[in-house]
């Protein structure tokens, strides 16, 4: 019955607690499948406080992200910041790597959005260099892409085809997906125009027909096919190769419907597709004037900026060749208008080349210095790019290599500081050892040196009364051979003067006769008592008397000795009477000393063959409870537990102490 009920209550617990993380689950589910955004914050928000409820960090931590993960869904970057820097610090307390990955990458992505390029590209080669550790492979891939298409943005066209390749390569292993033939369409692709971007046309439309193989495997490939090709169309322009361009805008405007379904890129193919028909001189003015005026209408309809620039740009080359200079110089303006606003480089150096040719010498030189100083700047800052993405890479990597030396160190010196302590605590142990060996020779050579001591007492004591023996029988011998009979023959002498008839004589005679036989009764007297052994069996009790007429009158106590006759001292062990005399000596010293006493009580008392020591005192007595022990009662406990008995203290303020000992015989 006890048992249930001790059970009952930690029951109860662990039911309530269990219910608490189903509530918390039951919140996170609401919040993932809630179709409205806002709403779902709120049950994630619910099912963080209930998770810290539980104090468990990696409850509160799966809450967090899952808050962090609606935070992206509504692309909500400003909140998401501090959010996942508690998850981060949460997960390195954890040591969950994985969730620590998954954080960093999300980081990766905050400061991409905020284009804070160094921190970006930092959290994304972290995420890298967890994935690989945990043999991740497709999440590994996934952030070498992310790193390879910063490094396109910079123009790190170098190190972004590197990363992109490790990707390719590592997606290669896996199982093809849907998933995994998307990145890899996006790899070859990232790769192509990144050739494109150095010159290595070749390379790039063989890269691009790469990115189609994998992106024919999809089943709604149509913004694939369309990308590929249309890029590999502006390759041909590049190459001056405008028949082959033209050929694959011919085929992508067959399905003009299919396009115009994404106007965005249908009104960027458009103007692309104008400007080639232009460079191939091979089609009307008006025709191209009219496909580059709905190419910008569209654009500029739909507000893409995109779209706008690389529109105005091709739509103002047309009106330059022709020479219409003010509608040349309108959208080239608009082009390098648009491109200051939106930090677009390579749109800012085609529109003022353009409106140097455009413009007049004074005006072409300005826009010219302009184009050198802003190129120059590019040039600068692609190298100091590509440096500074190594550079992160390095310091990330001795950031790690650091952490894991630190690791090393803090293991070793818990190692070493283990080892010392054991080390001190066994030198401790060995010396504390060796103290308590060498006390218990001490006492072993104290008790051996006290039971010699003892014997010694016995063996003097013995020979005392064996001298006291010999002699009282010496005397009684002497007594009864020579003055008895001496007086025997007085006594028959004058038994025969007694025959004489004179009165005095006889008087005097009787006289002296009955002297006689009184003094011959008290010789008798005296020679049976000298010969009779009347301390048989009392030496011990002598022993301990000899020490109280000692000690007592040393101390000025008069003393009472109260011995069990029961006792049979001779099969008592010398060692408990050795230490009865010590516990006596002790007990008269601490008496002296403490208790003003002017008399003590010394009993022995024999019981079911334990012998009872009783010493007490009229001395001022003490509190038991609040008393400490002083090094005399430590001594008598000693020696208490020596011969296996037991010590009982009484006493009270101005009534005495009784202390009573109990050992078996």
């Amino acid at each position: 019955m006890l048992t249930l009920l001790f059970f009952l209550p930690l029951n109860a617990q662990n039911t309530s607690f269990n219910r608490q993380l189903d509530s918390i689950y039951f919140y996170r589910k609401l919040a993932d499948k809630s179709s409205n955004t806002k709403e779902g914050i709120n049950y994630a928000k619910y099912a963080i406080k209930l998770s810290k409820e539980t104090k468990l960090d990696s409850t509160i931590l799966n809450s967090k992200r899952l808050l962090a993960t609606l935070y992206i869904r509504e692309r909500n970057v400003d909140s998401l910041f501090n959010l996942n820097h508690e998850n981060l610090k949460l997960a390195t307390k954890l040591h969950d790597s994985l969730a620590i990955a998954n954080i960093t990458n999300v980081l990766g992505w905050y400061h991409e959005q905020k284009a804070q390029i160094d921190s970006s590209y930092y959290y994304y080669y972290s995420t890298y260099k967890i994935f690989k550790a945990l043999n991740e492979v497709e999440r590994e891939a996934e952030s070498l892409f992310f790193m390879a298409n910063i490094q396109f943005s910079q123009r790190d066209y170098i190190g972004c085809e590197q990363n992109a390749v490790a990707s390719i390569r590592l997606l290669q292993t896996l199982p093809i997906t849907d998933k995994s033939l998307d990145y890899l369409w996006a790899l070859h692709n990232l790769i192509a125009i990144a050739s494109d971007e150095l010159g290595l046309y070749d390379k790039a439309i063989e890269y691009h027909e790469k990115a189609l193989t994998y992106s024919n495997q999809l089943e709604n490939n149509f913004i694939y096919t369309l990308y590929s090709n249309s890029n590999i169309a502006l390759i041909y322009k590049e190459l001056k190769q405008y028949s082959k361009a033209l050929v694959i805008y011919e085929e992508l405007f067959q399905n003009k419907e299919i396009l115009l379904k994404e106007p965005n890129n249908y009104a960027l193919i458009l103007g692309d597709y104008a400007y080639i028909k232009h460079l191939s001189k091979n089609y009307k003015i008006d025709d191209i004037s009219r496909m580059f005026s709905e190419a910008y209408k569209l654009s500029d309809s739909l507000n893409d900026l995109y779209s706008i620039m690389s529109v105005s740009l091709n739509t103002s080359e047309f009106y330059k060749d022709i020479e219409y200079k003010d509608s040349a110089l309108f959208f080239a303006n608009r082009a390098y208008n648009l491109g200051k606003e939106t930090n677009t480089n390579d749109v800012i150096l085609q529109a003022l080349m353009l409106k140097s040719n455009i413009e007049d010498p004074t005006k072409s030189k300005l826009y010219l210095n302009e184009y050198v100083h802003l190129s120059d700047s590019l040039q600068n800052k692609e190298r100091a790019i590509r440096n500074k993405f190594a550079r992160i890479e390095f310091e990330t990597d001795q950031i790690v290599e650091r952490s894991k030396q630190i690791a090393k160190e803090r293991l070793w010196l818990l190692i070493l500081s283990i080892g010392l302590i054991f080390t001190l605590l066994l030198l401790y142990i060995i010396i504390t050892q060796r103290n308590k060996n060498k006390e218990l020779r001490f006492n072993q050579q104290q008790q051996e040196t006290n039971e010699e001591i003892y014997n010694l007492m016995l063996s003097q004591q013995d020979k005392i009364d064996e001298a006291r023996v010999a002699e009282k029988k010496r005397i009684s011998q002497e007594m009864h051979d020579g003055i008895l009979g001496r007086l025997f023959g007085i006594r028959l002498s004058l038994d025969s003067l007694n025959m004489s008839t004179q009165p005095e004589a006889i008087k005097s005679r009787e006289k002296y006769l009955e002297d006689l036989k009184e003094i011959e009764q008290d010789i008798r007297k005296v020679s049976h008592e000298l010969n009779t052994d009347f301390v048989s069996g009392s030496n011990y009790i002598n022993i301990i008397r000899t020490l109280l007429d000692n000690q007592t009158k040393a101390y000025k106590l008069e003393y009472i000795l109260r011995n069990d006759d029961n006792i049979d001292w001779d099969s008592v062990s010398n060692k408990t009477k050795i230490h009865y005399y010590r516990i006596i000596q002790e007990a008269l010293q601490n008496i002296y000393k403490h208790a003003n006493a002017s008399e003590v009580h010394i009993s022995f008392k024999q019981k079911n063959n334990v012998i009872c020591l009783s010493i007490s005192d009229n001395g001022v007595g003490f509190d038991v409870s609040k008393a400490r022990k002083g090094i005399g009662l430590k001594n008598i406990n000693s020696r208490v537990n020596e011969i296996n008995g037991e010590l009982e203290i009484k006493s009270t303020i101005d009534s005495g102490t009784e202390l009573i000992i109990k050992a078996p015989i």
